[in-house]
């Protein structure tokens, strides 16, 4: 019988950055983004292994589910470089034309979508060792990068994948390939 490598991947809240449209930093949730992780609390009771996010609001995202989540630094978020902590506003068009059109650019001088999308699906990988039920609480683009990876789709698809804050995937991996559960 084929071992099945069950993951469910859930968005930190809403952060401030989040609400004024500014590129993450290392910011906390605020109060609607506690309210928002509160409110599906009750999803995620009894998991084999919990991972998080190394910034504090994945962690404290975490802390708001009552688990004893491992830091996975491989859940980070898109890396923005220079554009962390501005509002998009602030960043040149060209540059920002260049980056939504050109998954494989980073104008910014950080990660590229690519880059991203390749991490996610190395990690992604490594789960399939342990085939046990996870639940990872990560970033928005981390979660698009996953579903890129299990849909084998295009990475070019990444911008048209919304995931919501306290936003929930589901996934599963069989004989190697990966599954979204809607």
């Amino acid at each position: 019988m084929t071992e099945v490598v069950r993951l469910s991947l859930l968005s930190h809240g809403m952060t401030d950055a989040m609400a004024a449209t500014r590129f993450p930093a290392d910011e906390p949730l605020n109060s609607i983004g506690r309210r928002q992780v509160e409110a599906v609390a009750d999803e995620f009771g009894c998991t084999s292994r919990y991972f998080a996010g190394p910034e504090q609001r994945t962690r404290q995202t975490a802390v708001l589910l009552g688990v004893e989540a491992a830091t996975e630094a491989v859940l980070a978020d898109l890396d923005c470089g220079r554009w962390r902590g501005r509002a998009l506003g602030d960043v040149p068009a060209d540059d920002m034309t260049i980056w939504l059109t050109d998954p494989a650019s980073a104008p910014h001088g950080g990660e590229s979508i690519t880059e991203l999308i390749a991490r996610v699906a190395q990690w992604l990988e490594s789960l399939t060792a342990n085939p046990v039920r996870t639940v990872a609480v990560t970033h928005p683009a981390v979660i698009r990068a996953a579903i890129i990876v299990a849909l084998d789709a295009a990475p070019a698809s990444f911008w048209r994948i919304d995931v919501a804050p306290a936003g929930r995937v589901a996934m599963h991996c069989r004989s190697g390939r990966w599954t979204l559960r809607v």
